[in-house]
């Protein structure tokens, strides 16, 4: 059973202190190991570079990738990344920031509307489910736009549910369009918070319980449109006039791309990560663990209430099927497209999770993920460490990890023996403590010690710091067939000639400002970009990072052939591989 009462008691001092616990355990679960990495590819180099382009040049309108635009995101995340390097002077700092601030927001707000709905207890679990959930831990300690867009998101739903079921709130109801405007400039979707809309106004039509009673006109209504174009005025108009005053054509080219191509263009020919229409399923399945053992015990109950036409379930229910059907037309879909329905499904479960933990089937299958969780990363660690996993081999070539991967197998080993630790000492009987041992243990963890062990060879720290030992201390330094990752962390100010421009024009032109200051003068490179013009036995193998392998020339490599920059259309043209995490 759940409470019915729309204003559920206040909250008591114990009622505060047990949150400002959570709240510090979240605080350091989440923020574990923040300074202690570079920017990891594929996407948090880019960001942190466009974010040190904003600091350096004073330009925070629009973005970009070393000497090139970038019109592949809309810049508010990046400007947060830049305003944290204002407020800490430290990039490993700084580039994380936004992403933990957004989390404990979204963790914040989750909270908040269970309290206001049902009562700190249920509240306190929704927030409980959300940050124990695989998914938002794990993104949330990236440096990627999807934290934002979740947090602009809930925050756009909790306005709209606060008019829609606890109100008439009419300045909630302007805060979240508002937020759905902030999110659409962060990441475009954050539109798709307006979509509660949809299900309040057929509630409304068919008289279902606990919707608040209105009394307000046109004027008042139509204020969220105000403030949701508002708040995508704050970018969208300076940016325009930016453009319009340059006259450049690759400004206008940029404000093509990204209010259109990046947009609806995007979405329907969705040219990436193409999967099945079930492919969600399987996220809500795996990557929402435990919060998908929690969904067997609550989906009956939810039906129970939408029979009862109990409009808080219908309100959420119908948006969260709305955001995961618009996320599976497409064939490009990615996990973390439907992360913003993460809290709110969280939301309408918590309610029913004391009741679950009283079910031996409910804590026998949160000791069996324990389990499993130790028996995985123990096998794992041992089977690694032992040379008896040939993928594990192969990974320590491909990384270039150091000590034959023993800093990672050892703390494969070193969680599952947490989990196993958990087990022993609560068994099934208190088995969501041992799980939330478990899952505190693999992100602390995984801050503290993973971040340290592999930030050499997942970014581009070593590499970067061996090609600065290569040219010396008072060379200058060239990019061609770079990622972001290079320019990001190289140890000097480098010359690149283009990201996206093609990478035999990239070499002609690296040839040609090479052969400037022979003496002085080093080109870092791709190796399959040097083929024709480049000698490899003339060259300097630098190593191996993010499954390439990167060499360093000098004039006296460059073939006959190819000097004065005459390199072929055919050269540099062999695909490479994504960047992966």
């Amino acid at each position: 059973m759940i409470a019915e009462s729309l204003h559920p008691a206040p909250a008591t001092p114990q009622d505060r202190r047990e949150f400002w616990l959570f709240l510090l355990i979240a605080l350091v679960v989440l923020a574990a190991g923040i300074g202690l990495r570079d920017p990891w590819p594929a996407d948090e180099p880019r960001f942190a570079l466009a974010a040190r382009h904003m600091v350096e040049s004073g330009n925070w309108l629009i973005t970009h990738r070393g000497s090139e635009l970038y019109s592949d995101k809309p810049p508010l995340f990046m400007i947060l990344q830049a305003a944290s390097y204002e407020l800490t002077h430290n990039w490993r700092i700084a580039f994380l920031l936004p992403s933990l601030l957004a989390a404990l927001g979204t963790l914040l707000l989750t909270y908040d509307f269970g309290r206001r709905l049902w009562g700190h207890r249920i509240g306190l679990w929704a927030a409980i489910l959300v940050l124990s959930t695989f998914q938002f831990a794990y993104q949330s300690k990236r440096a990627q736009i999807d934290p934002l867009v979740t947090f602009f998101i809930t925050l756009a739903n909790y306005g709209l549910l606060r008019h829609f079921l606890l109100g008439p709130d009419w300045r909630a109801y302007w805060l979240g369009c508002f937020a759905a405007g902030l999110g659409v400039i962060s990441k475009g979707v954050g539109v798709l918070a307006l979509l509660m809309i949809l299900p309040f106004a057929f509630a409304r039509w068919r008289h279902w319980s606990q919707l608040a009673e209105f009394r307000g006109g046109f004027l008042r209504w139509a204020g969220g449109a105000l403030a949701f174009l508002g708040a995508i005025a704050l970018w969208i108009v300076p940016m325009v006039l930016s453009v319009r005053a340059s006259g450049a054509p690759e400004y206008q080219a940029y404000l093509d791309d990204i209010l259109f191509r990046q947009t609806a263009a995007r979405y329907a020919e969705s040219w990436d990560h193409h999967q099945p229409w079930w492919y969600f399923a399987e996220v809500i399945a795996y990557g929402w663990l435990p919060l998908g053992i929690v969904l067997f015990g609550v989906v009956p109950r939810w039906i129970e209430r939408l029979k009862a036409r109990d409009a808080r379930f219908l309100l959420p229910l119908a948006w969260v099927a709305l955001i995961i059907v618009f996320f599976s037309v497409p064939s490009g879909k990615r996990d973390v497209y439907i992360m913003p329905a993460l809290p709110w499904v969280a939301l309408l479960s918590a309610p029913f999770v004391d009741g679950l933990l009283e079910r031996t089937w409910f804590r026998r299958a949160l000791f069996a993920l324990t389990a499993m969780l130790a028996a995985v990363f123990l096998l794992a660690g041992i089977g690694a460490w032992n040379g008896w996993i040939p993928a594990a081999r192969a990974l320590v070539i491909e990384r270039g990890l150091d000590h034959g991967g023993a800093g990672l197998w050892a703390l494969l080993v070193g969680i599952g023996a947490i989990a196993a630790l958990a087990l022993a000492l609560f068994r099934v009987r208190r088995s969501e403590i041992g799980l939330g041992m478990t899952l505190a243990g693999l992100w602390l963890a995984w801050g503290f010690w993973a971040y340290p062990v592999l930030n050499d060879s997942t970014s581009a720290a070593r590499i970067m710091r061996d090609a600065g030992a290569v040219a010396g201390a008072d060379a200058e330094i060239a990019l061609v067939g770079w990622k972001e990752q290079n320019l990001l962390l190289a140890d000097r100010e480098v010359t690149e000639f283009g990201f996206k421009k093609p990478k035999n024009r990239q070499l002609a032109e690296a040839i040609r400002w090479q052969a400037a200051k022979p003496d002085t003068r080093w080109v870092f490179i791709l190796d399959r970009v040097m083929a024709p013009c480049i000698d490899r036995d003339k060259a300097v193998v630098v190593g191996h990072a993010n499954r390439r392998e990167w060499l360093m020339f000098k004039a006296d490599a460059v073939a006959p052939a190819c000097r004065g920059g005459n390199v072929p259309d055919a050269a540099a043209a062999t695909a490479e591989p994504d960047d992966e995490e």
